[in-house]
């Protein structure tokens, strides 16, 4: 019976955490370019109660009996199916329709990814425009340089086409290109991206480096719409469908906590 009340127990902490991951993907439901994650549970080590020989002349039997010790968290796991396209009034405001990633310059200079193209603009020293995030990291062209726009150019004057060329137009309403591209980089493994705060992403050994779909060969190249935001992923209606059953298994093991109180109770009072 105490072993019941661990292995309830380790249940109900999993269960928590599945709630605690529901929650997240609905509190960032409407956050643009947010990917739902999922918990993944994996078995804990399993005590051997009868070995496959139980006579004394060594007779064996199929299967010998065994008992789980409960559940842990093995993973919670990002699921980067596309999000729907939202129009935008912004003219700086981007989605990618493909597997890619924005690349950003973080505060500590390290570069990280996002699908978050809410994009604003910002002015630098040297006067120039400089296409930065909705927190001011510059965003990266294909050659890991800030993307500049010239001083006196409005923001409805860009034009990004959807391979991601920037321009502008002029005074005359001619096109003018900025020769910048801005960059678009996949990964081998996207789930295994470190998900950091405000919509980023850094590597890991488990995500592999990140491929420049301008420079690596055989890739499905993403592209860009102008205007457009990425929604979320999150299905609301799974969520609350998952959320009903991790309550639901999380009074289960309540219950089995109790149930083994009771019985733990009852064997103490065998002795009156």
């Amino acid at each position: 019976m105490m072993r019941s009340l661990w292995s309830a127990a380790s249940g109900m902490i999993s269960q928590q955490t599945a709630v605690d991951t529901i929650a997240n993907n609905l509190a960032n439901v409407n956050t643009t370019g947010y990917k739902t994650e999922k918990t993944e549970f994996k078995s804990l080590l399993y005590q051997t109660l009868q070995t496959r020989t139980t006579t004394a002349n060594g007779e064996q039997k199929p299967i010998s009996a065994q008992v789980g010790l409960g559940t842990r968290v093995a993973s919670i796991t990002s699921n980067f199916v596309q999000g729907a396209h939202l129009d935008s009034e912004s003219y700086t405001a981007m989605a990618i329709d493909g597997d890619g990633f924005f690349a950003v310059r973080g505060a500590d200079g390290n570069t990280y990814y996002t699908r978050n193209g809410d994009f604003k603009l910002s002015v630098g020293n040297n006067g120039n425009l400089t296409l930065v995030t909705s927190n001011g990291y510059p965003v990266l062209d294909t050659n890991g340089n800030p993307i500049e726009i010239p001083s006196g150019v409005s923001a409805s004057k860009m034009v990004v086409d959807q391979d991601g060329a920037f321009g502008y137009k002029d005074a005359q309403n001619n096109y003018v290109p900025l020769n910048q591209t801005i960059g678009l980089f996949q990964f081998n493994n996207p789930a295994g991206l470190d998900k950091l705060s405000n919509s980023l992403f850094g590597v890991t050994d488990a995500s592999g480096q990140p491929l420049n779909e301008a420079t690596t060969q055989g890739l499905t190249l993403s592209s860009i719409r102008q205007g457009y935001l990425e929604g979320s992923n999150v299905q609301v209606a799974d969520e609350m469908v998952n959320l009903i059953v991790a309550q639901r298994a999380y009074e289960m093991n309540s219950k089995a906590i109790q149930t083994s109180d009771d019985m733990l109770g009852q064997a103490n009072q065998l002795k009156r």
